[in-house]
């Protein structure tokens, strides 16, 4: 038996949640209009996203380069920001909290494959962001994860299980190291 045959794989039905057509139309338009605005013209790549499905809150900051698979399935909060080059991988449901920072060239992926299976089908995994977190520059979130409020993950870390709120963690893989302070306050 072999361990896996593309040539079983097929798409589950309505897998991306919008017809090919208005995939189609999306990434058009993320590649013209959205990528091509100004730096500052965070307001309308707000509407462009909301334009196409996503929820996105009041005074976000979504960066030109910012790359969105299926933004029908993307909500980010109010005053969050998302950094250059991140890429919000959303097979499945991705949930960024308010004032969430997701810095540049971090990877939210929400989806991936059964290995085990040899038709090596595609699943999707909900990935949330809680609110007041820093993910940190280079960042990869595995499928199915969950950052807790206010955590901070450390630059270049793998985060593959969840992570409690109100701590820092970092590393390959993430792990809490401490506890997040605010100035001021003492450990």
């Amino acid at each position: 038996m072999p361990k896996q045959d593309l040539s079983l794989f097929g798409l589950p039905l309505n897998f991306r949640g919008r017809g090919a057509l208005t995939v189609q139309l999306w990434w058009l338009v993320q590649a013209t209009l959205f990528r091509c605005s100004p730096q500052f013209a965070y307001g309308f790549r707000a509407w462009l996203l909301r334009l196409f499905g996503a929820r996105v809150g009041i005074k976000t900051v979504i960066r030109p380069s910012v790359r969105i698979t299926y933004p029908w399935k993307v909500s980010i909060g109010d005053f969050a920001w998302i950094g250059d080059n991140a890429e919000l991988y959303s097979l499945g449901e991705i949930e960024i909290g308010a004032h969430a920072v997701v810095s540049q060239r971090s990877y939210l992926c929400a989806g991936d494959h059964d290995y085990t299976d040899p038709t090596f089908p595609i699943r999707s995994h909900r990935v949330v962001v809680g609110a007041q977190v820093w993910v940190a520059a280079d960042v990869f979130v595995a499928p199915g994860v969950s950052i807790g409020e206010g955590a901070v993950i450390g630059a270049r870390s793998s985060v593959f299980s969840d992570m409690p709120a109100g701590m820092v963690c970092m590393g390959y893989p993430c792990r809490p190291v401490k506890r997040r302070l605010t100035k001021g306050e003492c450990e």
